[in-house]
């Protein structure tokens, strides 16, 4: 049960009585806007036309979806305020509410010491880890799968660091024999596995790849900005904990509570297992850090100002649905039981075949051709048709997939293109797990007509 309006009501009014505690002023005149204007500019604003209905189950095209209202009623009372977490004295109270809740992340991978702190998202706070990697290694470069999020490559090119791409096996998921022959070489000193690949939701062998940090001597950071809250699952009986518990031995871990944490944008977190590579952050400002003797926030980040509203959003979050099984995990929980339903419908669809197992809350499947070329365009129509139907529309995404790594897992269509577009769907909403049937008939439909 949620009453966002009266929620947003009490933080209007709750600022409003802080602020009433200061001495009275006069608002200066160019405070004031013309309400006319603001009426009809915020009547355009209110239309939405341009949006897809992200809220909806019947949405489950890309890893999209509103934050929880809890969050809503955080971050927009602790915006009124605007704090910036900086530094202390731009934000005292969502400073301490930052560290409280990272603490909480810190936990929720078995980290027993951390620092860390919260960014504008997963891309800053990769560049963070890559950057103290390259601090941490000097020279060397990074290796990452073939099928990790772009932003590693990127943020080599910005930290002038050599990316090494390593392919992966037939599941999507790292290939550590060719990681090892990588390593071998001597030229590369961070290794990042991905716990849930963006494309499909793949899970790294993290617990493998351990042995190969210890032999090798690399950082073994782990990109968990899509999947990492699923680590609460972990203890589940169809879900792998191997590869969630082995984080806590990792040197580096990245997640985006405004993923599955159910937080607004954007709100990316960083965390290091060493608490010293915050040598590597060491810099002065000739005007701020005064107020308090420990490192302020902004001298453990890249980032200058950031949103104390978003600290102020997860904190609120965390203490109402705190990041546990039981609380958190019962999202992600109904998700992945929706993409191994609609998995199993899949498997006994004469119009759809799966395209590989779901680990996660991703599913990837195609239209049943038996060229690339007609899985492609069967693929397409039924995105384009399934979006642009008025009155029975359903949003998916598309995958784009190579011959090689679709032959690898479905060897009997014909490759008679150099690839192929997917089917894709992101089923990071509780309410897609009683939407699934309806989701599948639909889409069978649509595969149908594409005939």
């Amino acid at each position: 049960m949620t009453d966002l309006s009266g929620w947003l009501r009490q933080g209007v009014d709750a600022v409003e009585r802080w602020q009433r505690g200061f001495a009275d002023h006069p608002a200066h005149p160019c405070q004031q806007v013309d309400p006319d204007r603001f009426r009809a500019a915020f009547a355009e604003l209110t239309e939405l036309a341009d949006n897809y209905p992200y809220f909806h189950p019947d949405y489950a095209g890309q890893m999209l979806k509103p934050p929880h209202p809890v969050a809503v009623a955080g971050y927009v009372t602790a915006m009124l305020v605007n704090p910036n977490n900086h530094a202390q004295d731009g934000g005292p109270a969502t400073a301490r509410m930052e560290r409280e809740a990272v603490a909480q992340l810190a936990g929720m991978f078995g980290f027993d010491r951390h620092l860390g702190h919260l960014t504008g998202g997963g891309t800053v706070a990769n560049l963070e880890a890559l950057f103290v990697a390259r601090e941490s290694h000097p020279g060397k470069g990074v290796a990452f799968s073939a099928e990790s999020h772009y932003t590693h490559a990127r943020m080599c090119q910005v930290l002038g660091m050599t990316g090494h791409s390593v392919p992966v096996d037939a599941a999507g998921r790292m290939d550590l024999d060719a990681l090892d022959a990588l390593l071998a070489k001597g030229e590369v000193g961070t290794v990042v596995v991905t716990a849930g690949t963006t494309g499909l939701g793949a899970v790294d062998p993290i617990h493998e790849a351990l042995a190969l940090k210890e032999r090798y001597g690399v950082r073994l950071h782990v990109d968990a900005a899509y999947g990492g809250f699923f680590t609460l699952l972990a203890g589940d009986e169809r879900i792998d904990p191997r590869p969630w518990r082995a984080i806590a031995r990792c040197d580096s871990v990245v997640v985006d509570p405004h993923k599955h944490g159910l937080q607004p944008y954007g709100c990316g977190a960083v965390l290091f297992a060493d608490p010293t590579v915050a040598r590597f952050y060491r810099h002065d400002s000739p005007y701020t850090y005064f107020t308090d003797a420990d490192l302020h926030l902004g001298e453990i980040s890249l980032e200058c100002s950031r949103a104390g509203a978003a600290a102020a959003a997860l904190w609120l979050t965390f203490q109402v649905i705190p990041p546990t099984p039981d609380g958190l995990g019962a999202f992600l929980a109904a998700g992945r039981r929706a993409a191994l339903g609609w998995a199993e419908l899949i498997e006994d669809s004469e119009e759809l075949d799966l395209y590989q197992q779901p680990e996660l809350d991703i599913l990837a499947y195609f239209p049943r051709r038996g060229s690339l070329s007609a899985v492609d365009a069967a693929s397409a129509r039924v995105f384009t048709d399934g979006m642009n139907d008025k009155a029975d529309p359903v949003f998916l995404s598309v995958l784009k997939v190579d011959a090689d790594a679709f032959g690898r897992r479905h060897p009997g269509v014909t490759a008679d293109a150099g690839g192929a577009r997917l089917l894709r769907s992101v089923l990071m909403k509780p309410e897609s797990e009683a939407r699934v049937d309806r989701l599948h008939r639909r889409v069978e439909a649509l595969a149908a007509d594409a005939r």
